[in-house]
């Protein structure tokens, strides 16, 4: 499946919905979200050659691999968050939808600790001592 795929199968799970919603919000809500659900997870299963792309520059350039994987986890928790909100916010529960996203930058932000740490030793390290 490729993009002009997923924006057929989009908007025809739209045109559905339109039409569902009147009579059944409950059945429109969920086509909705497995629609959107089953683009997600096509979407992710193409990530894997990317993933492999990226660890082999990393393997190349000596980067360590704890870098590569914290970078990933943290594009994939920043994915996720914004996927549940977005689920959530077609609901219509926009605060519940806020605290997802919230919630998904704290755990970046805790993710990122090392990576910050590295970058600010790295840093002070260049700055001439003494001064």
């Amino acid at each position: 499946m490729d993009m002009i795929q997923i924006v057929g199968l989009g908007l025809m799970a739209t045109v559905l919905i339109l039409v569902v919603r009147e009579q059944k919000p409950m059945f429109a809500f969920l086509l909705a979200a497995f629609t959107g659900l089953f683009i997600f997870l096509y979407v992710i299963g193409k990530i894997e050659s990317i993933i492999t792309v990226l660890e082999d520059l990393a393997n190349r350039s000596g980067i360590p691999s704890i870098y590569l994987k914290t970078v990933l986890k943290i594009i994939g928790i920043a994915y996720i968050a914004e996927f549940g909100a977005q689920i959530v916010r077609d609901a219509g529960q926009e605060s519940i939808a806020s605290k997802i996203e919230f919630a998904g930058k704290v755990f970046i932000l805790v993710m990122a600790i090392p990576i910050i740490s590295v970058i600010v030793e790295t840093v002070i390290g260049l700055l001439p001592a003494g001064s």
